[in-house]
């Protein structure tokens, strides 16, 4: 490590649980964020800042002057434009370190297969139940450490679903895959801005945590915030035996 990313990262560096030694991890990790909206801009920022060598980032979508009153990663001047070469830019202006690969089209499931041999962690930061779906079926196969967390109106949610851990849930688990809830969107029931930068930096801590070792992470645990009255509620997730995504996973090992 040069001194140059010593200093940078000297507060990492100072914690016993991080260290010199905890921060190379940081830094020869790669993380994939699916979504560049409300919760993958916290995150992203947070993970580039922190260090991590690599960021992939999926969104098909382009910044449109609704995003700007939440996803603080994009500004007004980048309205019109990709969203993820308008994060990939806001990444490399904070930490020139971290490599930022961009992908402008939907995660879906022949991609995920193709890509996660080389990922660490995922971070689920989408808004669309098929996509995570698809995205938890390619962590189960490929034994990735998944990130989940969403957010509307004032209520949001954060859990990590680890199939590396026979006793983990994966998200099908939780939310079975043909038990879609109705659509939700900002377009239509809005989100409290600062909900989905809570959210999406706690994401960002429970996939540093990943890829540190650190063993307490979210995993068998969801949180739930009620950002209105600023209350939080936790639910033990146990794993269902007869998931169709997971349990022939466990089977097989």
């Amino acid at each position: 490590m040069q001194d140059t990313e010593l200093l940078r990262y000297s507060r990492h560096i100072l914690l016993d649980e991080i260290g010199i030694e905890g921060q190379e991890r940081i830094c020869g990790a790669h993380a994939l964020i699916i979504g560049a909206g409300g919760l993958g801009a916290p995150a992203a920022l947070y993970l580039a800042a922190a260090g991590i060598g690599q960021i992939t980032l999926v969104d098909p979508d382009i910044v449109d002057l609704t995003n700007l009153q939440r996803q603080i990663i994009h500004t007004t001047q980048n309205v019109g434009r990709s969203k993820v070469l308008s994060a990939s830019e806001s990444l490399k202006a904070i930490n020139p370190l971290t490599e930022v690969h961009t992908v402008q089209a939907l995660a879906d499931t022949a991609w995920l297969a193709n890509k996660l041999a080389t990922i660490d962690v995922v971070l689920d930061c989408c808004d669309n139940f098929q996509t995570r779906q698809a995205v938890n079926l390619a962590c189960v196969k490929a034994r990735v450490p998944l990130v989940s967390g969403a957010a509307i109106r004032f209520d949001g949610q954060i859990s990590v679903y680890d199939s590396r851990a026979e006793e983990a849930p994966c998200y099908a688990c939780v939310f079975p895959p043909d038990d879609a809830p109705p659509p939700t969107q900002c377009s239509t029931m809005g989100v409290f801005s600062p909900l989905v930068g809570v959210i999406g930096a706690m994401q960002a801590a429970e996939a540093l945590k990943l890829v540190l070792g650190i063993a307490t992470t979210l995993k068998c645990r969801l949180l739930l915030l009620d950002g209105l009255r600023m209350e939080w509620t936790e639910m033990r997730l146990p794993r269902n035996p007869a998931c169709p995504v997971c349990a022939p996973t466990q089977t097989a090992n």
